[in-house]
């Protein structure tokens, strides 16, 4: 299967959206269905990091251990999934604009289904993310473009 993959261009410097992007306790801030996001460490994340993404996908709380894999400030970061019937596995990139007062940022999620998980990823999981992404993006940038650091 191919990853879904959606642009936004968000009026902040790179390096401002790349600490944002890569703390997974915001993830909740920005993502509707992520309930929560629990680093198993310290922060900053670092290559090796792993956090805990509870997510509501119907009336299912669904919890999924992520690690990242590559982090290449303030460009670029994969992070993985290492459990469960459903297991995403997301880029980020973050191009500069504007001689680096803001950012173009890509984010191209796919998803490696395991078990009953093969079914439902081209069932549920993709055509949910499809309808959630855009507007994720969106409350990215809003957060971002309005925050006050």
């Amino acid at each position: 299967m191919s990853a879904i993959s959606k642009t936004i261009d968000i009026d902040r410097r790179p390096e401002d959206v790349y600490s944002y992007v890569t703390d997974p306790t915001h993830l909740p801030e920005w993502q509707d269905s992520a309930v929560s996001a629990v680093p198993m460490g310290d922060l900053p994340v670092h290559i090796g990091s792993r956090v805990v993404v509870i997510r509501q996908v119907g009336k299912r709380r669904i919890p999924t251990t992520m690690e990242f894999t590559e982090l290449d400030p303030p460009r670029s970061w994969h992070i993985h999934g290492l459990d469960g019937p459903v297991r995403p596995d997301v880029r980020g990139r973050i191009e500069p604009l504007d001689g680096g007062t803001r950012s173009r940022v890509t984010l191209s999620v796919d998803f490696e289904g395991h078990g009953m998980g093969r079914a439902l990823v081209p069932l549920a999981v993709k055509p949910m993310l499809r309808k959630e992404m855009p507007r994720s993006e969106e409350k990215l940038k809003h957060l971002l473009e309005h925050s006050a650091s």
